[in-house]
């Protein structure tokens, strides 16, 4: 991976409502999470969402299963003692992260008891089966459900009882083939509602949506197809008017061998003997067919890696067309726990993403 600077100022310091997206498998969940700890090291109070039902970040943080209502699960990581924030003014304490799990169905009992004051008559309909009902046979109802509660959660001057205030909102969103349909709730329901509270909703909803306060950042790997969905999915974004933000190249290879080891391993320069004869020198225990066997293994593997890592150039060379704020983090070689994340989010927050 490589080196990269501490930023300034952050990139994104006016958003709000962070949307994070990415092709199946590229770790989205992953990054929005590093990012709810990055924005929450910045000093920030921040929600952390999720709208598929897959219960992701109490896994990730290591928590009981979320109910629908928003929870503590995270501190920031406080500042060094008298480091100062990248404008030069001090910093302060460590924001927190909150988490809430967004089920189409709560969002829409809260719906009706918002707008049309049904408390007990919209967990009756629950019971009969109405909801989920109503939910399937309209998918566009169903996402301005879920991207309304997210709007609630980012919109400013929030009141009632108990209700906090957050400077920033993290989406853990749908997938990039669905993300452009997903945010875009006043169209999906212009054949579903033409007036009424709904479609006044979807409405408002949209002007934050395409707002500065929104970005919607797109996470990828080095590989052919999720870099080809994320050009496709920009494109998408841009066509209906929707923010983009950066793109955040997750699971990036280190270089293992230097550059002109590397090259000698992929041309085939270096012969197992050769290489046999160097392990011995080197102390390592075995006879001279083990040596060779481990020799034509460590060779095999080079060649695997500098193959990998040639595809990687090729495709980050397709990233940089993109034109927006990259950024990469790299594959954890223990994979990701709480403490893979919090070393995330501060690579984040070192290249200026937070």
């Amino acid at each position: 991976m490589p080196e990269t600077a501490a930023a300034s100022s952050p990139d994104w310091a006016g958003v709000q409502l962070h949307v994070v997206t990415g092709k199946g498998g590229t770790g989205k969940s992953t990054v929005a999470a590093a990012l709810a700890l990055a924005l929450a090291s910045s000093g920030k109070n921040v929600l952390l969402c999720e709208v598929e039902g897959r219960q992701g970040i109490a896994r990730m943080f290591d928590v009981d299963p979320l109910p629908y209502e928003e929870r503590q699960i995270a501190k920031g990581l406080p500042a060094t003692p008298g480091a100062a924030a990248p404008d030069g003014s001090p910093r302060g304490p460590a924001g927190t992260v909150f988490a809430l799990h967004i089920d189409a169905e709560s969002a829409l009992l809260d719906y009706l008891a918002m707008y049309y004051k049904l408390g007990r008559a919209g967990r009756a309909l629950d019971r009969f089966g109405v909801i989920e009902f109503a939910t399937t046979i309209a998918p566009g109802v169903r996402d301005v459900l879920l991207t309304g509660k997210v709007f609630e959660a980012a919109k400013a001057g929030r009141r009632g009882k108990g209700v906090r205030q957050y400077d920033a909102v993290v989406l853990d969103a749908p997938p990039t083939g669905r993300i452009t349909q997903f945010l875009n709730v006043s169209d999906e329901l212009a054949g579903l509602a033409k007036v009424g509270p709904i479609k006044s909703q979807s409405d408002t909803m949209m002007t934050l949506f395409r707002s500065e306060r929104t970005a919607v950042h797109l996470v990828t790997v080095l590989e052919e197809m999720p870099v080809q969905e994320t050009a496709d999915g920009i494109a998408e974004l841009r066509a209906t008017r929707l923010p983009v933000g950066g793109v955040v190249v997750n699971l990036a290879r280190p270089h293992e061998l230097d550059a002109d080891d590397l090259a000698e391993v992929a041309d085939g320069a270096t012969e197992v003997e050769g290489l046999a004869s160097d392990l011995a020198a080197a102390g390592l225990d075995g006879s001279p067919d083990e040596l060779v066997d481990v020799a034509d293994h460590l060779l095999r593997q080079g060649r695997d890696h500098a193959e990998r890592l040639a595809l990687e150039t090729t495709q980050r060379a397709l990233v940089d067309e993109f034109e927006v704020p990259t950024y990469e983090l790299p594959r954890l070689a223990g994979g990701v726990d709480l403490g893979g994340l919090y070393e995330l989010a501060a690579q984040l927050r070192r290249q200026g993403m937070a």
